[in-house]
Formats: C-alpha cells, sequence, structure tokens
C-alpha cells in the first residue's frame, strides 16, 4: 500500500488485522497523522482473516458494552465515508437460555444494557419461536434479543478502516515485518525492519496473537496465547429462512449464523487445546494458516447443534476450520501502555471477539496515547492488571484451556479460575487452610475469601442468589464488630520510597497534604491532569526521608506505574509486597489483645488514629499501624515475611482467649461499605473525580504545591456536579434477594437516574446496601421519601437513600 519507508515517524502500530488499523484510524482522526501502521504479510492475514464476524453489543460489563457499541456505530459511519462494504448485515442475534442460571444471567446483562441504551427485548419461548422459527424451544427458559446486531465481513471491516486511516494521511506498508522493537533508557525509540530502521516515539503493540513473543523478546509481560478455535460451514440448506438473526445458545458452548442458504456452526468449549503446542511459539510465518482437522474434539458441540436445529443434522459440511484466536488470561482485552516500557501500548487479546470490540479499543487506545491518560474505567482491560508471571509459557497456556470456555461460561459472581492456581502463597498459606480458608486469587496471591465454619467444605457453589459463603460471613463480621478479627492484608501493594526528596516529590503527585512526621500516616489520591483518580492509597511516613504506600492487591503494577511515572532518579523506589506481611486485627478487643502480647503502649492517647510505630511481639520487630479499612479499633502489623509465619500462630493462640475469629475478603468488603468507604475499580476510577465521589477531605488547597489535577479540581470545584455518590439500602432485605452486585440501574419512580458501583448484604445491620452515582439534579434532600428503585434481573426493588454509613462507631477515638 505504501512505497518508500519513512525514516521517521511519531507512531508506529504494528499488526494489520482489524485491531492495528482501527488504532491507526483513531490516531490520525484525532489529530496525530504522522503514524505508520507495518503488517508482516497482508492485512488480515492473522487471525482477523477467519473471524466469524459477529457483532454483538452486549458484554459481561457495562464497559464492554460500551466499546462493542461504539464499533457497530463506528463500522456503519465508516460504509458511508468510504463507500466500500463491511458486509454488516443488522439481523439482530438472540441468545437462549436452557437453564434458570442462565436466564438470570442473561437478565442482568440486559439490565445493565440499559446504562448504554443498547437495545435488548427479554424473550420467553413463544418469541423466540417466532424470531427463529427453525430452532428447537421445548427445553428453553427464555432468550434476549439484540435487534441492533449482526454479523459483518472481516476483511471488509478492516478494509473500510484501512481506508479511512489513508484518507487521513496513515501509511500502510504490506510485507514488511518488525525485526525489533528499540528501546532506550526503558523508553520506545524506533523500530527494526527489513526494510530498515524507523525512529518513532510510540509502538502499538497490535500484534494479535504475536504479541507475547514480540513483547518477551524486550522484557514485556503479554499475557496472552492462541488456542484452537473450531467452526463448521455447512452446505446450502434448502428450507433455511433469509436473515435469521445470530443464535448463541450459551449453554450448550454454540453460536450459529446463516451466510448465504449455509450455516456456520462454531463453539466455545470448556478444556480447549492450547496451539503450537510442542513449541509454545506462533511460527513468523503463519499466514492465512490452519490447523488439521480434529473432528472428534468438535463431534461433541456438533450434536449439540443438531438438538438446538434439528434441520442440521441431514446437512452436509462444505468445510471444517480450525484456526488460532489468542486469548488472555480473564477473556479481557490488553489496552494500554505497558509499565516495562514507556510509550510502547498494547492493543490485543480479543479472545475472539475483536470483530466487535476493535472500534471501540482503536479509540480508547488513540486517547488514552494522545492525552496520557484515560478518563474511562478502564481497569477491567489495563494491561497493568496482570504481573510478569502470567504471561509465562506455562501459567497461560493452562490457564487458556479454561479461559476460552469461560467466553461462553457461566459469569457467576465471585467466580474463580481452576487452572494456573497458587503461583504465590503466604507464609502461612497452610494455616489458613487449615482454619477452613477458600481462597481467591488477587494479585497473584492466594488469599482468604471466607472461613469455613463446622467442617463444610471451603467450596464456593455458585449462584445469582444466596451465597453459600453468607453463614461463614455473617459470623466473621459480627464477630469482628463484637469481640476481634483477624484479616490478612499481606496480598495489599505495598511500596517503599527513600530520599531527601520524597516528601516534596509526594506532594507533587497526591491530593492531600502528605504528613512528613514519623509515625503519621494520610489517606490520599493521585489523579490524572483532568482529575480523574488514577490510585487510592494511605502513605505513612516511617522514618525521616522514608514513606511507605498502601494500596490494593490488584492494582500493584499499576499504582507502581503511576507512581514511578512522576518520580524523579532522586526517590528510591522498592516494591516490598512481597517481603513484607500484614496482618490486621480489629474490633473493640483488639487493643486488650494485643496489649497482652507486647511491652509498648497502645492505648489511646500513646497509639492515636492514623498513626504508627515500630513495636515488638515476643520478640519480633513490627511496624504497627492505627488506621482502619472495616471501621474499628484496630491495628495493622507489618512484618517481614520470615517472621510472619511465627507472629501468625503467636496471634491465633493468644486469640482463644478473646474470641478471635479469622475474617476473609469477603467481611472486610461488606464492613468497607457498612462503614461507607469507598473501592478503587469500583465505586471510584479514573472516570470519577473527587468532588463526585464526596472525597473532598482528601484534597488540600492549602498546601504550596501544584499538584497534579489540581488545576482541573479548581475548575471541577466551582462547577455543578454531573453526579453524585450516594449510599442506599433496599426497603425489604434479605440476604441474596436479589443478590447486590454492581452496575444496576437506579431508578426514580420510571427513569433511570444512575447506576449502582457496588453492592453487598451487612449481617450486622440486616441491610441489603449499595453504592452508587444519581445523575446531576438529584442530592440526597431531594430524593429522601421519593420512589427509588433498585433494578436487578429486569425488577424492581423498592430502595431509599441513606444520609449516613451504617456503622458510625467512633473508632478513631476509641
Amino acid at each position: 500500500m505504501g512505497n518508500i519507508l519513512p525514516s521517521s515517524t511519531k507512531v508506529v502500530v504494528l499488526g494489520g488485522g482489524v485491531a492495528g488499523v482501527s488504532c491507526a484510524y483513531h490516531l490520525a482522526k484525532f489529530g496525530w497523522k504522522d503514524v505508520v501502521l507495518l503488517e508482516r504479510d497482508q492485512l488480515t492475514s492473522g487471525t482477523t482473516w477467519h473471524a466469524a464476524g459477529l457483532i454483538g453489543q452486549l458484554g459481561a460489563s457495562s464497559t464492554i458494552t460500551r466499546l462493542r457499541k461504539y464499533s457497530l456505530d463506528l463500522y456503519k459511519e465508516l460504509e458511508k465515508s468510504t463507500g466500500l462494504s463491511t458486509g454488516l448485515k443488522q439481523h439482530g442475534a438472540i441468545t437462549v437460555a436452557s437453564s434458570k442460571e442462565r436466564m438470570q444471567e442473561l437478565l442482568r446483562q440486559a439490565t445493565t444494557a440499559q446504562l448504554s441504551n443498547v437495545e435488548v427485548e427479554v424473550l420467553n419461548k413463544k418469541r423466540i419461536k417466532e424470531l427463529y422459527p427453525v430452532l428447537k424451544n421445548e427445553d428453553l427458559v427464555g432468550g434476549v434479543y439484540m435487534p441492533k446486531d449482526g454479523q459483518a465481513d472481516p476483511v471488509g471491516v478492516t478494509n473500510v478502516l484501512a481506508k479511512a486511516a489513508k484518507q487521513l494521511g496513515v501509511q500502510i506498508f504490506e510485507k514488511t515485518p518488525v525485526k525489533k522493537i528499540l528501546v532506550k533508557n526503558k523508553k520506545i525509540c524506533g523500530v527494526e525492519t527489513n526494510k530498515g530502521k524507523i525512529e518513532c516515539e510510540y509502538v502499538v503493540l497490535a500484534s494479535g496473537m504475536w504479541s507475547r513473543q514480540i513483547g518477551e523478546e524486550i522484557g514485556v509481560s503479554v499475557p496472552l496465547y492462541p488456542n484452537e478455535h473450531f467452526y463448521v460451514i455447512t452446505e446450502p440448506i434448502k428450507d433455511l429462512p433469509k436473515n435469521l438473526p445470530v443464535l448463541r445458545d450459551y449453554n450448550a458452548c454454540l453460536y450459529l449464523k446463516e451466510d448465504a442458504g449455509k450455516m456456520l456452526v462454531g463453539i466455545f468449549e470448556p478444556n480447549a487445546k492450547p496451539a503450537f503446542k510442542n513449541s509454545g511459539r506462533v511460527p513468523n510465518d503463519f499466514s492465512f494458516g490452519e490447523f488439521p482437522d480434529d473432528f472428534d474434539h468438535f463431534e461433541p458441540y456438533l450434536e449439540k447443534s443438531f438438538h438446538r436445529l434439528p434441520m442440521l443434522e441431514n446437512v452436509g459440511i462444505r468445510k471444517f476450520f480450525s484456526g488460532p484466536e489468542s486469548f488472555t488470561p480473564d477473556t479481557q482485552y490488553l489496552l494500554g501502555e505497558t509499565p516495562e516500557v514507556k510509550n510502547l501500548y498494547t492493543c490485543c487479546g480479543f479472545n475472539s471477539i475483536g470483530i466487535a470490540s476493535s472500534g471501540g479499543a482503536g479509540r480508547v487506545t488513540a486517547e488514552w496515547m494522545i492525552n496520557g491518560y484515560i478518563n474511562e474505567d478502564l481497569f477491567s482491560v489495563d494491561i497493568k492488571r496482570f504481573q510478569n508471571f502470567h504471561s509465562s509459557r506455562t501459567f497461560i497456556m493452562n490457564r487458556v484451556t479454561e479461559t476460552l470456555g469461560d467466553l461462553y461460561g457461566m459469569h457467576w459472581p465471585f467466580k474463580q479460575h481452576k487452572t494456573s492456581r497458587n503461583e504465590k502463597l503466604l507464609p502461612y498459606h497452610h494455616e489458613l487452610k487449615r482454619a477452613g480458608a477458600c481462597f481467591g486469587v488477587a494479585g497473584g496471591f492466594e488469599r482468604p475469601m471466607w472461613y469455613a465454619l463446622n467442617g463444610e467444605e471451603p467450596k464456593y457453589k455458585y449462584s445469582f442468589n444466596y451465597q453459600n459463603w453468607y453463614p461463614s460471613v455473617k459470623y466473621e463480621t459480627i464477630n469482628a464488630r463484637k469481640n476481634v478479627g483477624l484479616f490478612d492484608f499481606s496480598t495489599f501493594s505495598k511500596f517503599d520510597l527513600y530520599g531527601e526528596k520524597t516528601h516534596v516529590e509526594l506532594q507533587k503527585i497526591c491530593t492531600a497534604n502528605i504528613k512528613n512526621e514519623i509515625g503519621k500516616s494520610t489517606y490520599t489520591h493521585m489523579l490524572n491532569e483532568a482529575g480523574g483518580i488514577e490510585t487510592d492509597l494511605t502513605i505513612v511516613c516511617i522514618d525521616k526521608n522514608h514513606f511507605r504506600i498502601v494500596s490494593s492487591a490488584a492494582t500493584r503494577e499499576r499504582d507502581k506505574s503511576h507512581i514511578l511515572k512522576y518520580l524523579s532518579n532522586e526517590v528510591k523506589f522498592y516494591d516490598v509486597t512481597e517481603k513484607i506481611c500484614c496482618l490486621g486485627l480489629f474490633g473493640p478487643k483488639s487493643r486488650n489483645m494485643i496489649q497482652t502480647l507486647s511491652e509498648d503502649d497502645f492505648t489511646n492517647n500513646n497509639f492515636k488514629f492514623s498513626s504508627g510505630k515500630y513495636v515488638h511481639i515476643k520478640d519480633i520487630k513490627i511496624w504497627a499501624q492505627r488506621i482502619s479499612y472495616v471501621g474499628e479499633l484496630g491495628f495493622e502489623l507489618y512484618v517481614n515475611k520470615d517472621d510472619a509465619l511465627n507472629l501468625y500462630k503467636i496471634l491465633v493462640n493468644e486469640g482463644k482467649k478473646f474470641n478471635l475469629s479469622h475474617c476473609g475478603m469477603h467481611a472486610m468488603d461488606i464492613m468497607r461499605m457498612e462503614t461507607g468507604f469507598m473501592h478503587w475499580g469500583h465505586d471510584i476510577s479514573p472516570e470519577e473525580n473527587q468532588y463526585q465521589a464526596g472525597l473532598k477531605f482528601a484534597i488540600s488547597y492549602k498546601k504550596n504545591v501544584n499538584f497534579i489535577g489540581k488545576d482541573a479540581l479548581l475548575k471541577i470545584k466551582d462547577r455543578k456536579l454531573d453526579k453524585m455518590m450516594m449510599m442506599f439500602t433496599l426497603k425489604n432485605s434479605k440476604p441474596g434477594e436479589p443478590l447486590l452486585l454492581h452496575e444496576e440501574p437506579i431508578y426514580l419512580d420510571n427513569k433511570i437516574i444512575g447506576r449502582t458501583t457496588s453492592g453487598n448484604y451487612s449481617f450486622c445491620f440486616d441491610k441489603n446496601l449499595s453504592f452508587g452515582y444519581v445523575n446531576s439534579g438529584n442530592n440526597i434532600d431531594s430524593l429522601k421519601n421519593k420512589n427509588l428503585f433498585i433494578e436487578v434481573e429486569k425488577i424492581k426493588y423498592p430502595a431509599e437513600v441513606i444520609l449516613q454509613p451504617l456503622n458510625n462507631k467512633n473508632y478513631k477515638n476509641s
């Protein structure tokens, strides 16, 4: 497409699939015209060419739904502006449910879709038959119909995007493989191709299934790997109705689409087959490639297609296809800047839904690059949610055998993966296991979610209603508020900063006035230039010129990246997450308990809230902090990893005298909501600012520092808020009736006025509790005594706004 390779450009996009051309198009559209796209062979020759081309708007989260909806709208728009065809046919899509639980999942997705203005119709068996007359419906519970969904030609979509990109000045070069990405001082400086070098400031890794090994060559972790993906195309079917909707039967792992009188039958099955298993690498010359037939693997699902569509049983197969599709550890995309190399962005890992996703993914990638941040809640697709070990060959090849099936598997609340587990264990893991812990994964660690009672099996029994762990967490939360609970916080991210300029530089990146006094801690946020909340953390001054930052387990790489982006070389930064453990003692008896173990003074007069100091427990040196994420008197005890097991045993043994209970993460999450505390990634994100979230107390304009985001905050400060965080309870509360999670619409009468962000059942207060943002024009006073509802599974439940947190205990001055 291009002739002479330029010697320099601003951005090089690697990969000529639908994702790469979408990135290039959006970069040029938003003003960066100096963009070169390099494709090692021909456009679409990797995996795009053989995609099924389904354009479905409804995703597992509102973030994914929003990106998919944008993709559909974009493809329609570009067809008109380029004069080329995407092959888009909007005949709708139907997803059917053959079990009550599957129908619940579809109803939840249909409810959330309203927040993105996606049109969805809930179907009964009769209506399904009307829309899809050749389908067998006797065993169905129901379904949902998206009338504006459809299918497109993947090559056509890519060519439309490529033409639109070239019209804006993008240069596209085929048959131009990149030998090496050039990096200097951990920053992109160019690429080396078979036709010469190109100097550049940015690279976008949109190389699909090759992205992991390309990243590996320069020390960048890109956790994805290809599986074999199967579908068949039938011979023409005489009596097949034209213009049938796309059909998905998740319980049977099937998708079916009519195409020119034939049917394509595809599967997303459990126990998938990793591709290129012998070498563990995708060959560089694998273009328009296919794998040998594996009919034995496909046959059980073909049988299921006969059940759902009986007319298929007597139809011949024209084409059996098996080709590679890359999958990630959690079936979400990989977008954003890599933590290892500055100005290297990823746009890959689309888990076989790249056609439906790439329009939106290309847009946010371009905005992210141009602005240096993104004011959307995209953590679920941010590559920085992962760590280096996630891309190791052993981990990723095992995990993708499960995640391909997850695409059509049940999206249960609190679901845990089974493959590639026990990567990181706490020093007292086996003791927690003996105490009845059911483990989940956070930040790569196995951490206790809840503790089984009375010898029951510590295992999730997944449900959209009552949770089998409720009795355990009821005991844990009530006991922690009555006696004392032992929480493990070791998985939380911990960063130690040293140097004379540490305080000065923290003041520049934090919104609060960071206390520069040994033992004092500060709750604060870090913002982007537009005022969006990038981090949520606590900073404590441990010694002169020594500060420790503590944030959540899941945001370790992301928070680290954000902090290092602004620190100078004069501040020494150490990630001590895995060197230091933390055990939390919380509850009204926690002070009495710890005082029996130490000669140090833990009284309120000598150990104020929000302070810390070194203490000794049975000759073990510990940094103790008196802060609380659960709204109780208590202490966080930081200890070297080598001493952690000993400390744990001491606490458990002494705790017997004080009715100590082990408490898991579910208990912590419920208790933080009872106390009105926000959680980054649910309640706050770059999509929100501190005024919207009710967190303006963490802003200090008094400190004489122009901290990052301050100028934006000063403008926001005097504006009318477009949304506001509020707390709600349901009027008729029973555990799991309904199960409140997040992304449920909030109604005033019959109008949606907001969305929920967190949900839990409070056993201490017998309330179904929810946090959420309400749109401008509404406030707590105006909503009191009004007809409020929270919608779950298309049912509106009466709710009321509450003025203050359920837990108002004065734990700070206890």
